[in-house]
């Protein structure tokens, strides 16, 4: 089939690639002309492994092209993703639908044949009927469909999340939509992923529930920790005690600094304010997103008392600065909120991380930025673990306790043994235990 993906960023790029992979001709438009350059040279605009390798392979094959044209991007499409971003809104949470409008409005003036416009982006529900009025008024006389086919994937764990999906959420009661969409996703029936038809409004809502609840274990096991650390608690056999049950579940009941990325915080936001336009106050939610924003800052109180309740011109290595491991995303990480905390307090800033260095400089200053964990502690008084990179799980703790001015480690993912790291000489710190 012949595919366009309006958006060459996070979720555009992975889905085109994938289902070019898939044997589909597929175009990426973007209008960032640097961003079409530089994937042409073979550059890839986000970290994300295996994704350059698999763009390679389907440009070699001539499945998959890139371009700043829309009309060319167009020319042949049977289905159109619109695939950009929906960001949070200043000033209320809303998710800012302005590229999601524009593209609609492209989309429209080149529309010759029945087409389906499919809205990958995460957006609110009724998103599905603005999209379709716009076009519909632009193009009165266009043959086309509105779907909702919202995105599951996981930074880090994208291509394996596209190809092996839990489930492929489609919304629309138009009976030749259904049938395109069937057909773009038939190589995955080898894999028996279901394909769920609901009402497209319904599509809309599925995306957000699932990322509040998601957001909602996380904040949950968070609490849960905090009271362990008050009654002398272990939160990982908590953890475990309750996800052995099959209507809880182990999954995102790990204690930590508090989620982040592209989807949690403004997905919960976005939820929250179409709630309140309904006049349906979501409270859980409500009190997940409040709950969220202090832990971040919290974390940096356990950083001052690790180095004795002070930090004023003392250095703190910061080991991790992505929300998660295996990307290159810094929106929204707890490392943001934590480092501001102490800089704030007069602390010293080193930090390292994989692959976030240069985009964590888009957001953050005044921090020195390491060539590896060893060098982002030296001097330090105090080292803190903030995002589960495989690179810190084994450090060579004596070589850490040689560079650093004091042997202190913050343990915000509670990779390590307390008793394996203070007999090492360190004073330990973790969450919930």
């Amino acid at each position: 089939m012949q595919v366009t993906m309006i958006g060459a960023g996070y979720v555009g790029l992975v889905s085109g690639a994938c289902f070019a992979d898939f044997g589909h001709d597929v175009c990426c438009v973007d209008l960032d002309p640097g961003k079409i350059d530089r994937l042409h040279a073979g550059v890839m605009p986000i970290f994300e492994p295996g994704l350059a390798d698999l763009v390679a392979k389907n440009v070699k094959a001539g499945r998959l092209t890139f371009t700043t044209d829309i009309a060319e991007g167009l020319a042949k499409a049977e289905a159109v993703f619109i695939a950009v971003g929906t960001p949070s809104r200043r000033g209320d949470g809303h998710a800012d639908l302005s590229y999601v409008h524009a593209a609609a409005q492209d989309i429209a003036k080149q529309l010759t044949r029945y087409t389906v416009i499919v809205t990958k982006s995460t957006v609110p529900v009724g998103t599905g009927d603005e999209v379709e009025r716009l076009i519909r008024a632009a193009n009165p006389d266009a043959e086309f469909a509105v779907v909702s086919n919202p995105e599951f994937l996981r930074e880090g764990a994208a291509i394996e999340d596209f190809k092996r999906p839990d489930r492929i959420v489609i919304g629309t009661e138009d009976a030749r939509a259904v049938a395109v969409m069937t057909e773009l996703y038939r190589p995955l029936f080898l894999n028996r992923s279901p394909l769920l038809f609901t009402a497209r409004r319904t599509a809309e809502l599925i995306k957000y529930a699932a990322n509040a609840f998601l957001a909602t274990k996380i904040t949950f096991i968070n609490e849960i920790a905090d009271l362990c650390e008050a009654v002398g608690a272990d939160v990982q056999d908590v953890s475990r005690g309750i996800g052995l049950d099959n209507r809880i579940g182990s999954k995102f009941l790990h204690a930590g600094p508090g989620y982040g990325g592209s989807c949690f915080p403004k997905d919960t936001l976005a939820l929250v304010k179409t709630a309140q336009d309904f006049g349906v106050p979501v409270r859980i939610v409500e009190t997940v997103a409040a709950v969220n924003d202090t832990r971040k800052r919290a974390m940096a109180r356990k950083v001052v008392a690790a180095a004795g309740g002070e930090v004023r011109g003392k250095t703190i290595a910061i080991l991790g600065l992505t929300f998660k491991p295996n990307t290159d995303d810094m929106r929204d990480s707890p490392a943001i909120a934590i480092i501001q905390a102490l800089q704030d307090a007069g602390a010293v800033i080193r930090a390292y991380d994989p692959e976030g260095t240069e985009q964590a400089k888009l957001v953050l200053k005044d921090v020195h930025y390491a060539q590896d964990a060893y060098d982002a502690a030296q001097g330090a008084e105090v080292a803190v673990l903030v995002t589960e990179w495989d690179a810190f799980r084994a450090l060579d703790l004596d070589r850490l306790k040689t560079v650093m001015a004091h042997p202190a480690l913050v343990d915000l993912r509670n990779v390590y043994r307390p008793e394996e790291v203070r007999a090492r000489g360190f004073t330990y710190a973790s969450v919930g235990r």
